[in-house]
C-alpha cells in the first residue's frame, strides 16, 4: 500500500510539474479516438497485413527511452516552427474526418505530434527523436484498395519467377494468372501468399536495423532498400517449396501445418538475410 501511495504521489507531482503536456496529451487522444479505433480494427482483422502495428508505438517509445539521459540534458526551447505543423495536421484531420478517410487522418496524427514536440521542446529535441517519431508511419494501415493493387502485382511477379525456376529445376510448370500448374498438382498464389505482408513487416524491421547500423547514410539506405528483394526472393522460395511438395507428395501435404510453418520460416530466413546484409555493409 505504501509503495502504491508513493507511485500515485509521484504521478501527481509529474502532472503538477508538467500540466500543459498532460493536457495536450489528453486532448490529442480525444481528438484521434476514431482514428485509433480504425487502426485497432485493421491491426486485428483476419489475415491483416498490419498485425505488427500494435507493437510500433512501443518500439518508438523504447527508442526514445534509450535516449532519456541525453534528452534530459537538452534544455527545452520552444520553436514557433511547430505551430504550422499542428495547424496543418489538424486541418488534414478535420477534412479526413468529414469524409471518413482514416488513412490520411492517421498521418495527420504524426504531423500534429511532430508539431507539438517541436513547439514545446525545440529543434534539438525534435531532431534527436525524429526517427522514433517517423517510425510510427509503420503502424498506419494502407488503404485496402492500395493493398489489393500491390498484392496483385506481387503475386503475379512471384508466380512468374517461381514458374521459371521450377522449369529450370526439371519440374515442368505452366502459369495461368497466379496459378502454377504442374503434371499432378497446381498451386494458387493468392493475395496472402503474395509476400506483401512479409515485405511490410520486413521494411519496419529494416528501418530499425538501418537506424542502429554504424556507418554512413548511404549504407543505411542500401540496407533498408534491401528489404524489398529479400522479401520477394524468400517468398518465391516458399512458393517453390510448396509447389515441389504438391507435385512430389501431393497437394494435401502442402496445406495446414506445412503451409503455415513455411510462412514462419520465410520471415525467419528473411530476418537472417537482412541481418547478414547489415553485417556485410558494416
Amino acid at each position: 500500500m505504501a509503495k502504491s501511495s508513493r507511485e500515485i504521489k509521484a504521478i501527481r507531482n509529474q502532472i503538477k510539474s508538467h500540466p500543459q503536456e498532460f493536457l495536450l496529451a489528453g486532448m490529442f487522444i480525444l481528438t484521434y479516438i476514431p482514428t485509433f479505433l480504425w487502426m485497432w480494427d485493421r491491426w486485428f482483422a483476419r489475415d491483416s497485413y498490419y498485425s505488427h502495428g500494435i507493437l510500433v508505438p512501443f518500439v518508438s517509445g523504447y527508442l526514445i527511452w534509450q535516449m532519456r539521459d541525453e534528452l534530459a540534458r537538452i534544455k527545452p526551447k520552444r520553436s514557433p516552427l511547430g505551430m504550422p505543423l499542428i495547424v496543418t495536421g489538424l486541418f488534414i484531420h478535420v477534412i479526413s474526418s468529414l469524409f471518413r478517410v482514416y488513412f490520411t487522418s492517421g498521418f495527420s496524427m504524426i504531423i500534429v505530434l511532430a508539431g507539438v514536440i517541436l513547439f514545446l521542446y525545440g529543434t534539438t529535441t525534435f531532431k534527436k527523436i525524429l526517427f522514433p517519431l517517423g517510425f510510427l508511419v509503420f503502424m498506419m494501415p494502407v488503404p485496402l484498395v492500395v493493398i489489393a493493387n500491390i498484392s496483385f502485382k506481387m503475386k503475379i511477379l512471384a508466380a512468374q519467377i517461381a514458374t521459371a525456376l521450377l522449369n529450370n529445376m526439371g519440374l515442368p510448370a505452366l502459369r495461368e494468372g497466379s496459378i502454377i500448374k504442374m503434371h499432378h498438382a497446381y498451386v494458387i498464389v493468392d493475395d496472402i501468399c503474395s509476400g506483401l505482408r512479409s515485405l511490410i513487416s520486413l521494411m519496419a524491421l529494416g528501418s530499425i536495423f538501418a537506424y542502429w547500423m554504424k556507418g554512413p547514410m548511404l549504407k543505411r539506405v542500401i540496407l533498408f532498400c534491401a528489404t524489398v528483394p529479400i522479401a520477394v526472393i524468400t517468398n518465391v522460395c516458399r512458393i517453390i517449396f510448396l509447389s515441389f511438395i504438391s507435385e512430389v507428395w501431393g497437394p494435401q501435404y502442402a496445406t495446414g501445418f506445412v503451409h503455415d510453418f513455411s510462412g514462419f520460416m520465410l520471415f525467419a530466413i528473411a530476418f537472417a538475410l537482412l541481418y547478414a546484409v547489415g553485417k556485410i555493409l558494416e
